[in-house]
């Protein structure tokens, strides 16, 4: 069985989240013979972990990357042989796999590994005495000394350079919760790929750490193709819906499957999310038909459901504006120019003035701090259907179709879609 990790982006909102849960949901379903792991490459903002806890769901865990690593090449063996052995336990062991180390316990303590060099070793030490051999020793009598154990986490090609630089045949791995396994020079041979299914975007600079050495295999997604190569055909479904969610689940009814209550009301959260409860404008006909199949999946009424979730986040002026403005913040690139869109949801705007101040400082930080041109932020009252637009100083904010209502600030009336309705027109006023 193999762990085939299903990925949303970097700064993963709930559209990813749930997607991803609720994609490994049906492959595990589908496909027994591996074992599919929802996983998310950034950290959950504040209100976004507030929501998935809420649901009461084993939150995909965080991983930085898809590197091979140490760990993905160590052994493990249920033989064992204790230190105080004679040589003789080990040597039927020997006879019939042939291993190049074997791993040695002082009573439940992992002691060390006895090689085959050791074996040889004193084998020909012995012979060079009087060519025979009288006493059959310990096993700890003839191990030599241990090298420096590696870290399991340790990068593929850096364990390998650390082994060959030991002159050992074998090196101990160790993890967080101490001995793991461990390596022989055969384990390197060859570099093994992690295999991964990407949804909600399909670019690798959106992507985890490392995408570039792993194996894709699927891509789910609702953006715009920019898909990273792939050595093999593989399964894609891309199609210009609100919602990662809403694919996932037409893949549960194209597969003759029904997702679990717990899995309906998962997927319906990330449409909710990623829709704004439907009233986004990258909403179609079909996700309205899966939010409220799914809403009654799960038991819940759909518009209710959906305001009593945005009312589980707080408000901006109750967070830290370097953590909200990066919790959901894409940058694209036009014409040589980089910008950066942030967007936030709120279920009221009437308390901006109280914290616009302290995220227009931070949005410019941030502007900094990643090498940009143009950065916004884009605050959505998800209830009246309104928006206000933050910028840094720039050039192209005088091409901008909305009303000022103050320094670098602008009114979006009807505004909801980043990807819809604010990205061309910043797009535009670049290009002016």
């Amino acid at each position: 069985m193999s762990d085939i990790y299903i990925t949303g982006h970097k700064n993963p909102d709930l559209d990813s989240v749930c997607s991803a849960y609720g994609y490994a949901v049906l492959m595990n379903l589908q496909d027994p013979k591996n074992n599919y792991i929802p996983v998310r490459c950034g950290h959950l903002s504040i209100s976004a972990r507030k929501i998935l806890e809420h649901l009461g769901i084993d939150i995909p865990k965080y991983r930085r990357d898809v590197f091979p690593k140490v760990r993905d090449v160590m052994m493990t063996s249920d033989y064992r042989i204790d230190a105080d052995d004679l040589l003789t336990v080990a040597a039927a062991y020997y006879e019939e796999n042939m291993p190049s180390a074997i791993p040695v316990y002082d009573k439940s303590e992992f002691y060390g590994l006895l090689t085959v060099d050791d074996i040889t070793r004193w084998t020909m030490r012995e012979l060079s005495k009087d060519n025979k051999i009288t006493v059959i020793p310990k096993i700890r009598q003839i191990m030599s000394e241990q090298g420096k154990p590696l870290d399991a986490d340790e990068l593929f090609d850096e364990g390998k350079t650390l082994l060959q630089l030991s002159k050992k045949r074998g090196l101990a791995v160790y993890d967080e919760d101490g001995y793991a396994g461990y390596v022989t020079r055969r384990c390197f041979l060859k570099c093994p790929k992690n295999s991964v299914i990407l949804v909600d975007h399909n670019e690798s600079r959106q992507s985890i750490q490392g995408i570039e050495t792993a194996n894709i295999v699927g891509i789910i997604d609702h953006h715009r193709l920019d898909a990273v190569r792939t050595e093999q055909p593989i399964f894609i479904d891309a199609e210009p819906l609100g919602s990662t969610c809403t694919i996932v689940y037409q893949q549960f009814i194209r597969n003759n499957r029904t997702p679990d209550p717990l899995t309906a009301k998962v997927l319906l959260t990330g449409l909710i999310s990623d829709t704004l409860i439907l009233k986004s404008p990258t909403s179609t006909g079909i996700d309205a038909v899966a939010a409220h199949v799914l809403a009654s999946i799960a038991g819940v009424d759909m518009e209710k459901y959906g305001l009593d979730m945005f009312s589980l986040v707080d408000g901006l002026k109750d967070l830290d504006p370097e953590t909200a403005i990066s919790s959901d913040f894409k940058v694209y690139s036009e014409k040589g120019i980089k910008i950066g869109i942030g967007q936030c949801e709120v279920t009221q705007l009437n308390d901006l003035t109280e914290y616009a101040e302290k995220y227009a400082e931070s949005l410019e930080i941030k502007k900094n701090r990643e090498g940009l041109d143009w950065a916004v932020l884009m605050i959505t009252d998800v209830i009246h259907e309104h928006s206000t637009l933050m910028c840094t100083v720039y050039k192209a904010n005088r091409h901008l179709p909305y009303k000022p209502i103050g320094t670098c600030l602008y009114d979006m009336p009807g505004v909801m879609s980043r990807k819809k309705q604010l990205l061309p027109e910043i797009l535009h006023a670049v290009g002016e």
